[in-house]
């Protein structure tokens, strides 16, 4: 305790109370023992000893620690101690020694650039519109780098995301960081980044002119088809398309890198998720590849948009799968045959409405409920409705007065695992997909819906669909009204300073996604 007392700064130690009761016919040796000498303060301690203690100290706290005293404020200007810090906070691996070539220290490297611009790492979405779109603000190197993910070229669902880079932030000089744009083919030039508020920030070009071509913007035009579609505009055969297209680069090219950005979360996870959710790339016909995040929220799922289109921008939700209701598809042959499909879906589709018009009988019958069934719920007082709240898998409205039998390959009543036993499958006649290389087994099927919208987002509305899980990194939906299946596969990509304080901050973040493009 002497030694502690001292270590503190606290002057010399008073012992304690054990010690000025103890036994004044003690031996002399226990008494010389408890005299050895220690260090009366931290400033006492050997300097290489004090610099280990200040570098294990997260960098936030060291300038508090510099104000103490003349001693710890030469100490904390060791490059050991912000070498540390910048390797343990920041993932930077390369050989900072180097630096000293070009008179930066690591000090400069956390406290310019690091320490400064921390708040824009992590995962963000641009508003451009309906367009959206996905950043991944990293530290790579001694650069902070912002990279634009892009879907591979449609229809190529399964291939890897191309990153472009948008702008870095680096050291030229020990006075400030800089700041460059990396928007067009003409390399770095001046930009600017402003953090407007917590969660926001923006970025301006203050020279536009490096992203204009010699041939003007045909030349620009045709140069972005290539990088976004991987194709020229003589390719494209199909009027609308072409249309979809050349409004994209009009509407896209017009902010010339001056963006603002809002934070976004990885969607957090749980054991009871049939699959790890994540982000996904998404055929959505004529539109092309969008990316798609998937979420889940009990025993529900949903799938946000990140980047988006004139129908459904980005930021709402383009799937709600209802997780307790099952679908069991029919054999091969029968699935073949759209209509069987259609049938089923459709049924459940009844079922959900039912339910809901019954959902709001009920407000209204609490208040006149009979005596006698005062302690009963709504199920309870009507044996039938129990049949129509079923959820575990489909069934047919003229089955709906039978006793379920649970059928084989379906999760029995109260067993909240599916069946992971996966069956054959295949698109029904008539259904059109963008990719035709598709799963030909899946895990299991839940009733959905999915959202279109006139272009504009007029007329948004929900039709029904079926949800089909392949496996870990693939699933998909069929659109039944317009007869259309989506392919999904999962972005591979680790994401670092994406995590989600909290659910709650995590739904907050989705609802207002969907305001920030309405």
């Amino acid at each position: 305790m002497a030694v502690c007392a001292r270590l503190c700064g606290v002057g010399q130690a008073r012992g304690c109370r054990r010690r000025e009761q103890r036994d004044p016919q003690a031996e002399p040796e226990e008494e010389e023992e408890e005299r050895i000498e220690a260090p009366r303060s931290l400033l006492q301690l050997p300097p290489e000893l004090l610099v280990h203690i200040f570098g294990s100290l997260p960098g936030t706290q060291l300038p508090s620690l510099a104000r103490v005293c003349r001693k710890f404020r030469q100490l904390l200007s060791t490059d050991t101690i912000w070498r540390r810090r910048c390797r343990e906070e920041y993932g930077i691996c390369e050989n900072l020694r180097k630096l000293e070539i070009s008179g930066v220290s690591c000090q400069d490297v956390y406290v310019k650039l690091l320490h400064r611009y921390r708040h824009i790492l992590g995962l963000w979405q641009p508003d451009i519109g309906p367009y959206g779109g996905l950043l991944n603000v990293v530290v790579d190197g001694l650069f902070i780098i912002g990279w634009m993910y892009l879907p591979p070229h449609d229809p190529h669902v399964d291939n890897a995301m191309r990153l472009k880079p948008l702008f870095r932030v680096h050291l030229m000089e020990r006075k400030s960081a800089t700041v460059e744009c990396m928007y067009g083919h003409k390399g770095p030039h001046n930009g600017h980044i402003q953090i407007v508020k917590k969660d926001e920030f923006s970025t301006k070009c203050n020279q536009t002119d490096y992203h204009r071509m010699s041939g003007g913007r045909q030349e620009e035009f045709r140069t972005w088809l290539r990088e976004e579609w991987g194709r020229t505009l003589e390719d494209i055969f199909h009027e609308h398309m072409q249309e979809l297209i050349l409004m994209k680069f009009i509407y896209t090219s017009q902010y010339d890198n001056c963006l603002t950005y809002r934070r976004i979360y990885h969607p957090p996870s749980s054991p009871e998720d049939i699959l790890k959710p994540g982000l996904f790339k998404g055929t959505y016909g004529s539109h092309g590849l969008e990316i798609v995040m998937l979420s889940f929220h009990g025993t529900s799922a949903k799938g946000t948009k990140l980047t988006g289109d004139p129908n459904v921008p980005a930021g709402q939700q383009t799937l709600e799968i209802d997780l307790t209701r099952r679908v069991q598809l029919p054999d091969v042959e029968h699935l073949r045959v759209f209509e069987e499909l259609s049938r089923i879906i459709l049924e459940i589709q009844e079922q959900v409405h039912l339910q809901q018009q019954e959902a709001a009988a009920d407000g209204v019958e609490e208040e006149r409920v009979p005596a006698g069934a005062a302690g009963l719920g709504p199920r309870a007082r009507d044996p039938l409705r129990q049949h129509l709240h079923n959820g575990d898998h489909a069934v047919g409205l003229e089955e709906v007065a039978k006793e379920k039998q649970p059928n084989e390959g379906q999760a029995e009543e109260g067993d909240s695992t599916p069946a992971e036993s996966s069956q054959p499958f295949v698109l029904p006649m008539g259904v059109m997909a963008r990719n035709e290389d598709y799963p030909r087994l899946c895990k299991m099927c839940f009733y959905g819906t999915g959202l279109i919208a006139g272009h504009g987002f007029t007329s948004p509305e929900r039709t029904a669909g079926v949800f089909i899980l392949f496996d870990e990194d693939r699933f998909g939906f069929i659109w039944l009204e317009l007869k259309s299946f989506s392919l999904y596969s999962r972005i591979k990509d680790t994401f670092q300073n994406a995590e989600a304080p909290s659910r709650e901050a995590f739904d907050e973040m989705l609802r207002n996604m969907q305001s920030w493009t309405t």
